[in-house]
């Protein structure tokens, strides 16, 4: 715990710095080691934990767009049935008098 935090007594409302731990693996950042970060405000322990999460963000990216993909077929698809639908419709012109 750092010396300054227990001195002042606000261990208990100790807000933990972005910084303090890996991302990934929680693992505790030295602050005299290097920082691998990711999108600006993300720290890492190790050039390996911040490639893990950049494949996991492109996994999820893939699934993001084969999903959007996949709906995007799906209206094609109904607004077409629908338009054929239409179609097939008898629609009757003409005015209707009612006493």
């Amino acid at each position: 715990m750092n010396a300054a935090l227990y001195y002042t007594g606000c261990e208990e409302n100790y807000q933990p710095h972005f910084l303090d731990t890996c991302s990934l693996c929680q693992r505790t950042l030295a602050h005299n080691h290097d920082i691998f970060m990711y999108r600006g405000d993300t720290p890492f322990c190790s050039q390996e934990c911040r490639q893990e999460q950049i494949e996991m963000d492109e996994a999820n990216e893939r699934k993001w767009k084969i999903a959007a993909a996949k709906r995007s077929s799906r209206t094609k698809t109904e607004t077409q049935t629908t338009k054929e639908t239409d179609s097939n419709k008898a629609v009757r012109n003409g005015t209707v008098a009612v006493a």
